[in-house]
């Protein structure tokens, strides 16, 4: 199993991944060999990183280089006592912040979102049956069947294809 890691397993032959896998065509994985690779790999699970803060987010958008130079340049005309001048560049300062700000909340939303509606089940080949599961269960080598409609539910290397279409749209933002 450890071999595929660093290979380019989705230029490979068939047969060949499928010797890597130690998975069979016509019959699956055996259960035991299901339990193992579950435990060994885990669920097949999007990981999510705890995020930042709101405040932490706000301040880091004051840590740009552009933003510094304006802060530095609000701070010389405000110590000449030009006080519009430098009330104009700190209200820039603070609008671009908040501007960056709410975009950066609408790109954490709609990641949230994402990985809510990437809940799936799939169709796979286990002891020579198959069966619906879900996309959770999901371990390396399992031999998944994919219809019209379907989620890809992980990272696969299809081996036959049939008029083959991919909607990309939740992945580039187009509806």
């Amino acid at each position: 199993m450890e071999t595929l890691i660093g290979k380019h397993w989705h230029y490979l032959p068939e047969d060949e991944v499928l010797d890597l896998l130690e998975s069979d065509r016509e019959t699956g994985l055996d259960l035991f060999e299901i339990e193992h690779r579950n435990k060994h790999f885990g669920p097949n699970l999007i990981t999510v990183k705890k995020g930042m803060g709101p405040l932490m987010r706000f301040l880091l958008q004051f840590h740009q280089p552009l933003i510094y130079i304006l802060i530095a340049a609000g701070a010389i005309t405000a110590f000449l006592q030009e006080w519009v001048d430098s009330g104009v560049i700190f209200g820039v300062v603070l609008v671009n912040a908040v501007i960056g700000y709410i975009q950066e909340a609408k790109a954490v939303k709609a990641m949230d979102a994402l990985a809510r509606t990437m809940t799936a089940e799939a169709t796979v080949l286990r002891a020579g049956t198959k069966q619906r599961i879900s996309a959770a269960e999901l371990v390396p080598g399992d031999i998944v069947y994919l219809q019209s409609g379907d989620k890809v539910p992980a990272d696969m290397r299809l081996f036959h294809t049939r008029d083959l279409q991919i909607d990309e749209s939740a992945l580039t933002g187009e509806s």
